[in-house]
């Protein structure tokens, strides 16, 4: 039989001890600052779906240990009137609405107060330039970042130049907000923090981080339904083993991201 939820013993989340409450990105919120620690900071409508999967795995231990910080703020605090809108009908008329810029530019107020150093502004948006492992080592590299999530048509675009805001997608594709697009870039980011994966070379070896797509992997049972191990990862010879995996890695790449070889084959042969 389940327990009430005021006879379960309290979790361990961040710093802080974690109780049922309506508002969870509170948890986060009320942490204090700490100082030289790399922090995420998300402009949304809906804080409770943070952390989300952030809150799990590796990230979510980072998060515990105050690797990282996460903190929400909600832009409905900062909505006008009694009802706390946020958004109005698009000027020129068409379907939808649009986030209003005063809106935004006083939760971005809000956000930036605790901004140091490099901290950059993005805002997750379809038409913005893709992100890659690239983009998510440079934030890694940054002091921190405030993301903006976008809900209904978009934001008023005046916000946007006025903030110097980079929008940045996820891929060519269209979600009903940014808060998925926010916690998979973070996710790609945060595990590449000093101390957050605890063999640092599987960050080096991985898909994308040479600009090719990374080798398969094989594990015990030596055989299975029929399948054997490809002999030379068993062979003991740690060179034919690189070298194995490095034609892989090209194979794969040339065959299914014919893109990425490009640009690959661009920067060994000097042309990029």
């Amino acid at each position: 039989m389940a327990q009430p939820p005021e006879a379960q013993p309290p979790k361990s989340h961040g710093r802080k001890a974690i109780r049922p409450t309506l508002k969870p990105s509170s948890l986060m919120d009320e942490a204090p600052d700490l100082v030289g620690v790399w922090q995420a900071r998300i402009i949304t409508l809906f804080p409770d779906t943070f952390p989300g999967v952030l809150g799990a795995s590796l990230t979510g231990k980072a998060l515990q240990d105050g690797t990282w910080q996460l903190h929400t703020h909600d832009l409905r605090t900062h909505g006008i009137g009694k009802h706390r809108n946020v958004d109005d009908t698009p000027a020129g008329g068409g379907a939808g609405m649009v986030l209003r810029a005063d809106v935004v530019d006083a939760a971005l107020r809000d956000a930036q107060t605790h901004a140091r150093g490099r901290w950059p502004i993005l805002y997750l948006s379809p038409r913005g330039q893709r992100f890659d492992q690239a983009m998510a080592r440079d934030l890694a590299r940054c002091d921190g970042v405030t993301m903006l999530c976008g809900r209904f048509e978009g934001v008023d675009q005046r916000v946007l130049d006025h903030w110097n805001i980079t929008e940045v997608s996820l891929g060519d594709f269209v979600m009903t907000g940014g808060e998925i697009a926010a916690q998979a870039m973070l996710d790609a980011t945060v595990r590449l923090l000093p101390g957050v994966l605890g063999n640092a070379e599987s960050a080096v070896d991985e898909s994308h981080s040479n600009g090719l797509l990374e080798h398969p992997h094989y594990t015990r049972p030596a055989t299975w339904e029929g399948r054997d191990i490809p002999p030379v990862l068993t062979s003991g010879d740690h060179g034919k083993v690189a070298e194995w995996r490095q034609d892989q890695s090209e194979n794969l790449t040339r065959s299914r991201r014919p893109d990425l070889w490009a640009k690959h084959r661009g920067k060994t042969d000097g042309t990029a």
